[in-house]
This record gives structure tokens, sequence and C-alpha cells, in this order.
């Protein structure tokens, strides 16, 4: 086995040779010391292979050195010839006899070079070292054998020049075949090594690469998710894609967006964005997002030059949200003909405590789902109970974004402010949405808890300033000119017995263009809807209902107008329960 030290001691040519016979990868290029180590690195990886070239280079050398012993006449001639030429006359030649043993060796020369054909090149680099030393003695026999035979005469001289110039001949032609046969061998050897060493090469190339530099990574992930979300945009000018598995809350699902992206495609809070991200790198916590596929469901070209939502003209609801035909119910029927809902209505439901107002805002977003699939809508809960949470996501067909009662108002107002912007956004680029708020009371109350104090403050304990918020929420709703509409149903809560929330109902009294009255007298007597009747109305209902429609439904509003609220209920109820739709009950209106 090769040691440190003597392989320091060789010179660069000899460790080629080394490294060559043990077939090291790229040996040519590299300085002394890299190739010391390298083949301290291939003879730890490969301990039987360094061995099996050791025990051929000891094998190898027996032969050879015959060989080189037969060359010596031709060494010590072409040394001999720089020698004067007295020493060639006292160099007597050898006798008859010593000529014999040469003429043995000279018919054994096959036997080596058969040999010769298994050897690899490391044994040719002990030759070469071993061939010095046996130059240096060649002579000294000469002069031994000269001494000896000083006696002889000059035609035995004669003769040993003949037969040495007749060796030389045959050396030189048996030299040519055995540099060919040698050279088969060795690229034999070399084709089998190799075969053998691949499997080891690449590792041995792996830890050098290791050593020397960073690895990059064989495989690539980026551009192959796709996720989506809804933007909320920080203080820095960068921002987030929020989930609506998290109600738009901060969540491990956040994919980072930069301020350059913000810049390009002319984002805002509240865009939904569809993109390709990538697994985050060292140093990175968020998966980035890579490249932008869809804005709010449009080519982000078109995006890019939208009108912004406060600059669109808003109008009057002209087209009316049909709740009679299917998955329709006589809470629906009801609302369809007495308070209709056209698409951009501002309406409040105004109801008192345990009068059915969470099953009435079912009811309508089941039946705006099955009969109008282009809408997008959205229930937003805010303050209320876990349980009614959960039954609202399993039974309507809607995205349900919530935040319950255990929640903080700091919550309660991002998730609020982060849905009314995805909805403004939306709107922005002509879609038609639906917000089903409940409550606005609580809703306002959030704003209440979190709004600086301003000095002023109303009776209830509500700060002056603290309903402008809210109010922008709700006055949000509109019919946008020339295509696009976001309608707001929201719920009201009145006599709870809290000053502070007749005081944010009075506040918004008025601001809607459509208002459906609950009645808790009605539902005591376990009549539902338990709809006012004579207090619910849409302002110009006259742009929703036709011509027919409308005449009938003066002509029952003013039958109504003589009973209580409860009697008109019962009546209604019972005269719905009678008929399959809405135009069969106009039609028996006659009888």
């Amino acid at each position: 086995m090769f040691e440190i030290s003597e392989l320091k001691a060789k010179k660069l040519p000899e460790l080629q040779d080394i490294a060559k016979s043990l077939n090291v990868p790229k040996y040519r290029t590299q300085k002394k010391l890299d190739l010391v180590y390298q083949i301290l690195d291939y003879q730890a990886a490969n301990p039987n292979k360094v061995k099996e070239v050791l025990n051929d280079d000891t094998t190898a050398s027996k032969p050879i050195s015959n060989e080189k012993t037969d060359e010596k006449p031709v060494k010590s001639k072409i040394g001999s010839e720089r020698k004067p030429a007295k020493k060639r006359e006292e160099n007597q030649v050898k006798p008859e006899q010593n000529n014999k043993p040469d003429n043995v060796t000279e018919a054994k020369k096959p036997a080596p070079v058969k040999s010769s054909e298994k050897k690899n090149e490391g044994a040719k680099a002990k030759e070469e070292v071993k061939k010095p030393t046996e130059k240096s003695h060649s002579p000294r026999r000469d002069d031994k054998n000269g001494n000896s035979n000083s006696n002889s005469n000059s035609n035995s001289s004669r003769d040993r020049d003949n037969n040495r110039n007749s060796r030389d001949n045959s050396r030189d032609n048996n030299r040519e075949p055995r540099k060919d046969t040698r050279n088969q061998g060795n690229k034999d050897q070399n084709h089998n090594t190799n075969s053998g060493n691949n499997s080891n090469s690449p590792k041995n190339n792996g830890n050098r690469d290791n050593r020397n530099r960073y690895r990059e990574p064989d495989y690539e992930f980026d551009a192959i998710i796709e996720s989506e979300g809804v933007l909320d945009i920080m203080q820095d000018n960068y921002g987030f894609l929020r989930s609506s598995d998290y109600n738009y809350l901060s969540s491990p699902d956040d994919i980072y967006v930069s301020q350059s992206q913000i810049r390009l495609f002319g984002l805002k809070t509240g865009d939904t964005v569809l993109g390709q991200i990538r697994p985050p790198k060292e140093g990175e916590k968020y998966f980035p997002l890579i490249k932008i596929t869809k804005i709010n469901g449009l080519d982000p070209q078109v995006v890019r030059d939208r009108i912004s939502f406060e600059h669109l003209t808003p109008l009057f609801p002209k087209e009316k949200f049909n709740l009679a035909e299917r998955e329709s119910t006589v809470s629906t029927r009801i609302i369809d003909l007495f308070s209709p809902i056209g698409k951009g209505q501002r309406g409040m439901i105004v109801s008192q405590p345990k009068t059915g107002k969470t099953m009435l805002l079912k009811d309508i977003a089941n039946a705006i789902a099955a009969n109008h699939p282009e809408v997008y809508q959205i229930i937003l809960l805010i303050d209320e109970r876990p349980e009614e949470v959960t039954d609202m996501q399993r039974n309507v067909k809607g995205e349900v974004v919530a935040s319950t009662f255990d929640r903080e108002a700091h919550e309660h107002v991002r998730v609020a402010n982060i849905v009314l912007e995805k909805a403004k956004r939306m709107v922005e680029c002509g879609h038609d949405v639906v917000i089903l708020l409940d409550s606005i009371t609580r809703l306002a109350r959030a704003y209440n808890t979190v709004q600086p104090a301003s000095g002023k403050v109303l009776s209830g304990g509500v700060d002056a300033n603290a309903l402008h918020k809210p109010k922008r929420f709700f006055g949000a709703a509109r019919n946008i000119e020339n295509g696009g509409s976001l309608s707001i149903i929201a719920t009201a809560l009145t006599d709870t017995g809290s000053k502070m929330d007749e005081v944010i109902f009075e506040e918004f009294k008025g601001t809607g263009n459509m208002e459906l009255q609950l009645d808790r007298k009605i539902a005591n007597r376990r009549i539902f809807p338990a709809i006012d009747l004579t207090s619910s109305s849409t302002r110009r209902d006259d742009l929703l209902l036709d011509e027919n429609t409308l005449q009938r439904m003066w002509v029952m509003r003013k039958y109504l107008s003589d009973m209580n609220p409860v009697e008109a209920m019962e009546f209604i109820n019972q005269r719905f329960k009678q008929t399959k739709n809405n135009e069969e009950f106009l039609l028996s209106m006659n009888g």
C-alpha cells in the first residue's frame, strides 16, 4: 500500500504513471500535492485493486530484469563509444562459453513478452526506475570478463562484434512487435479497469466536488405548483396572498409577492391572484410567487388598465335576483314579491333576537346560488357562534368567511376589510358579487373597539368616528354602469337592551335601499318567516318588477294594511303554501 511520505518523495511524472496505472481520472491536469491526495483517496476507496496492481508490479519485475540484462550490450555499447579506444582493446571478448547463455536468454525472450502483455503501465514505471541501476552494473561485468579473457586472440573479438551486431539487429526487430503487444495489453487492461472502476469513479468525483465546491441540487421545483390567494399589501409595499382556508388571516400558506410584481401588474389589496410558486430557498421563510397567471379570473394585461372602484358610476338596481324558482322556500317567495332584491342592492334585515334571521339568510343564499350561478357569493359571519359557522359552511353553496365571537375585535375588522376589498376588485373586473353579512351591528361594535379614542363619545359609548368605516362597508354596495355589481344584504339587531345597538341602528337607518323587518311576535306564534309585510319594502321596486306584478302587489298591500302583522303573515303564509309558485299565487288573487 502507498504511504503519503513515499508519494511525496516521488516526482510528478512518477506519480502520474502510478495514477495512470490505477486509472485515476484527470491526473494529468493536477498539481503534485493534489495528485498525492487523489491517489490516497482512490486507495482508501479501492484497497483491493491497489493490492492487485502492486502484486502485478512485483511479478512483472522478474522477467523484465532478464530482458534488461539482454539489452545490456546495447546500452554498454552506447556508453563504450564515448570511452577512449584503449579501453576497447583492453576489454576482450568473452569466450564462446559466455555466449551460450546469451543465446539461451535470446531463446527465452518470447516468454517474458507474453507476461508483459498482461502488465500495466505501473510495471513500466518500475522498469524505468530499475534501468539506471542495471546500466551502471553492466560495464563492470564487461570489465571483469574483459580482464579474465585478456589473453584471448583477436579472432574471438571479431566474432564477438559480429554476434553483438546480429544480436542488436534481432533485438531491434523484436522490439517493435513487443511494443505493439504491450500497447495492446495495456489497452485491454485499461478497458477492464475502466469498466471495473466506473461504479466507483462517480463517488470519488462527488467526494472531490463536495470538498471543493457547493453542489447544486439535482431537482428543480420551480413553477410546478399553482396556488391562489387574496393579496394583502403591507406598509412596505410588498404583500402576501392570504388563504381562504384561514379566513384571510396570517397563515403558513401565505405566498410572498414582491414590490416589483405589485407595481408591474398594478395590483391592489383584495386582488385574487392565481400564479406559479416555488419552494423557499435558504434564508427564505415563504413560498414566493414567480409568475402570475390570472388576476380576478382575467388576463393580467386586461386588469392592469381597470378603472378604480371609487370612480365607477353607481345606479339603481335594474336586474332582479330570481328567488322564487329552483330551491325556493316560502320565505324566498315572499321576499321576491314584497321586497325584491336586485343586483347592486343595499339591503338590511332588521330583526330582534331569535326571529330566524340566520335561517332567512341561508335560504336567500341557496336561492341565489341555484338560480344565478354567475354570481360570486360571500357569506361573512362576524362575532357569531362557531356551530352556526359550521352549519353555514355545510349547507350553503358559497364562500363562507367567519370570525367567531371568541376572536379579538381587530381580527373581526381585518377579515371584514379584506372581504370588502376582494369584492371591490372583482366588481372592477365586471363580476357580480353578493355579500351576506351577519351582522353589521357586531361589526360596528368591533370597529368601535379598535378605533382610537377621538374624545367625542356619543350616547351608548359609541365613538364619534367609529361608525365611519362600517358605513363605508355598507355603502360600497352599488350597481355599476356598464357591468358589475356589488350587493350587500346585512342584518341589524334591535331591541337587544343595549343602548349602543340602538345608536348603531339609528345611524344605519335610511342608508339602505331595501329593508326587511322581522317581528318577534310572529316568531313567538311559531310562524316562519316572521316578516312584518307592511313594514318591508324595496326602494324603486318598479325597476325590478313588471307592470302586472306591480299592480297586483299594490292591491295586496292595501288588503293587508287593515290587518295586524300577525294576521297578515298567517294569511300570506297559508296562501303561499297552497300554490306552487308566485305566478299561481297572483292568479289566485282574482278569485
